[in-house]
Parts: structure tokens; C-alpha cells; sequence
């Protein structure tokens, strides 16, 4: 990562380096937040469960965050179009762990 303002955001299946990347971005447990590849914030997603509208309410919360690029498993239709708007990047990754996601940025 060059520019030392970005803010990353992955989706994970639990709060730590260890855990596997989220499939889904929506409904993911939790985002785990980095700035230089090193762990800012620990969110637990408020968005995990309940009715749709999932990943518009991410997608607000990432932008307050700041977050540049967001890694997850799988993007909706829903999400794209909105990250698109606020101008996050976003990119697919499966099979992962976040740690091993952190040291192929």
C-alpha cells in the first residue's frame, strides 16, 4: 500500500488476524479495520442478521469509517451500486484468512 491514509476494511467470520475473510460482505460477523496493514478497529457488523437492506447500511458505515477498500468473499447487487456512489473500492477474495489477505496487499 503506498498512500499511508488508506483505510482498509475486510469482512471476517470472527474478530481476529486468523479468521477467514467473510463470503458474504453484507452479513458478515465483523470488519476488521487496518491502516499500514496494521489493525485499527475491530467492528462487530450491527447489519449481520435481520431483513435485507444489509449491504446499503455497510456500505453507510464504511464510508463514516473512511475506509478506502473494502475485501470480502462476495458483493451483492445491492452493495455494488452503493460502494460505487461512495467512491470504496472493493475486491473478492475467497478462501483466505485476513492475515494472509493483509500480506498480499
Amino acid at each position: 500500500m503506498e498512500n499511508n491514509n488508506i483505510i482498509v476494511a475486510i469482512a471476517s467470520e470472527k474478530n481476529n488476524l486468523d479468521s477467514a475473510v467473510c463470503s458474504t460482505a453484507g452479513r458478515a460477523p465483523y470488519y476488521l479495520f487496518f491502516k499500514n496493514k496494521s489493525l485499527i478497529k475491530t467492528v462487530k457488523n450491527p447489519f449481520a442478521k435481520g431483513s435485507g437492506g444489509a449491504g446499503f447500511s455497510v456500505v453507510h458505515m464504511l464510508a463514516e469509517e473512511k475506509v478506502n477498500l473494502v475485501i470480502a468473499g462476495k458483493f451483492g447487487q445491492n452493495m455494488i451500486p452503493a460502494l460505487k456512489q461512495k467512491a470504496i473500492k472493493y475486491k473478492e477474495i475467497s478462501n483466505k484468512t485476513v492475515k494472509q489477505v493483509l500480506e498480499d496487499l
